[in-house]
């Protein structure tokens, strides 16, 4: 099977401009291509994953991958499947965000003996000649071309600034300027870039009269690629100071049953052969399956010894089986018992499993809450820090949430 089979295969392909040619050079390990990524944080998401292990996929295969982060557009900020304006941020801050993402991203891509490059598009785009870009580059861009793109049509309605107008044809100029400078062929992106995409093939073919071409990929979770690392306490992170390895490993374990199948398939470097065999799994053998997910890709992330400690932890949570000493941790001290013992609700909101104690006791009045296996249904039951000694005791708020918390 070609890697080009494979990627189709994987259900990774949504859109390419030329599928002969983009064979030809992925196959071949003749791609030099591009991945943008813009530093909005100071650490990448989940829903940069998949395109970091797109990037190993085809680097693994021969080809050369650019990574390029977006210090110079982060200035505008992309509308792509946004209903408002981004925050503005400070060149502090963007600087800083950047440095953040190249340590992340050596953990997927190989850059020694160049074999990968990392480039900051601020090193061209901070110095452009705004009259020397409207004359050769904004004569080549139909404003009524550009404003049939869904891009920018879901935005008219709410206000499109002139400042984000320019996305596209800042992200047009990437694609170009990395042609000339470093041969780059190929841009690759979330199907929700296919318009920016087109505007870069589009001006290198007009300016140079040569062809490069654009591969955009399925995103997860029935092409809700934005939504994709979305939990109620915020976004999921690479960074296990903001996302621990165990809430990582947890995130992936409670996918949905109709979407593990596709994440292992698109996601994992598992055999296609091994995959397919899953296909006819069901009931309990998905819980299996998403054991494999999970631990698969926070061994990607975090390493195997970390991938073992989060599925030790969550086997002892869920099966009674495991050590409990890799599960979420949270400690208690003499001072939080200074006034009066620790109720029920006051553990809950030490935990971090309730933002409030009247979130609390909806949670144990509606019989979500247990202490070491039992239920509490008392609001007024309550706890002394030697209750919390030795081992702890395992506090859970429905069937997802829980914490073990320990007498420091």
């Amino acid at each position: 099977m070609t890697l080009y089979d494979e990627l189709v295969a994987r259900g990774l392909i949504a859109q390419v401009t030329d599928e002969d040619e983009i064979k030809e050079l992925i196959n071949n390990g003749k791609a030099t291509f591009y991945i943008g990524f813009d530093p909005t944080a100071d650490s990448l998401h989940v829903g940069h994953f998949m395109a970091l292990c797109l990037m190993k996929r085809l680097q693994m295969a021969g080809n050369k991958p650019i990574a390029l982060i977006g210090g110079g557009t982060a200035m505008i900020g992309d509308p792509s499947g946004r209903s408002d304006m981004r925050q503005m941020m400070t060149t502090e801050t963007i600087a800083h965000n950047v440095e953040c993402f190249k340590k992340q991203m050596s953990r997927f891509i190989d850059f020694s003996d160049d074999k990968a490059m990392l480039v900051n598009n601020a090193d061209w785009l901070m110095d452009l000649n705004y009259i020397e870009i409207l004359r050769e580059v904004g004569a080549h861009f139909s404003v009524n071309r550009m404003l049939s793109h869904e891009c920018y049509k879901q935005r008219m309605e709410r206000g499109l600034t002139f400042l984000e107008f320019n996305y596209m044809i800042m992200q047009s100029y990437d694609f170009f300027e990395l042609y000339q400078k470093y041969g780059c062929n190929m841009q690759f992106g979330g199907d929700d870039q296919w318009a920016n995409m087109l505007g870069g093939t589009e001006l290198i073919r007009r300016k140079l009269g040569k062809d490069a071409y654009a591969m955009t990929i399925n995103l997860l979770l029935n092409s809700e690629g934005k939504k994709m690392g979305k939990t109620q306490s915020g976004a999921v992170w690479l960074d296990p100071n903001k996302t621990s390895p165990f809430d990582f490993y947890q995130y992936w374990r409670n996918v949905a049953d109709s979407d593990v199948l596709k994440c292992i398939r698109m996601l994992t470097f598992l055999p296609l052969e091994q995959i397919d065999e899953m296909d006819s799994w069901e009931g309990s053998q998905l819980n299996q399956a998403k054991e494999i997910l999970a631990y698969e890709l926070t061994k990607l992330v975090h390493g195997e010894e970390e991938a073992n400690k989060a599925q030790e932890g969550a086997r002892a949570l869920f099966s009674g089986a495991g050590d409990t000493a890799n599960m979420p941790t949270v400690s208690v001290t003499a001072d939080d018992f200074a006034e009066r013992d620790m109720d029920i609700m006051a553990v809950l909101v030490k935990a971090g499993l309730c933002e409030s104690r009247s979130d609390a006791r909806r949670a144990v009045l509606q019989g979500g809450v247990t202490v070491d296996g039992e239920k509490v249904t008392d609001i007024a039951a309550s706890y002394k820090l030697d209750d919390f000694s030795g081992d702890g005791k395992v506090v859970k708020r429905g069937k997802k949430k829980f914490a073990k918390v320990v007498a420091e």
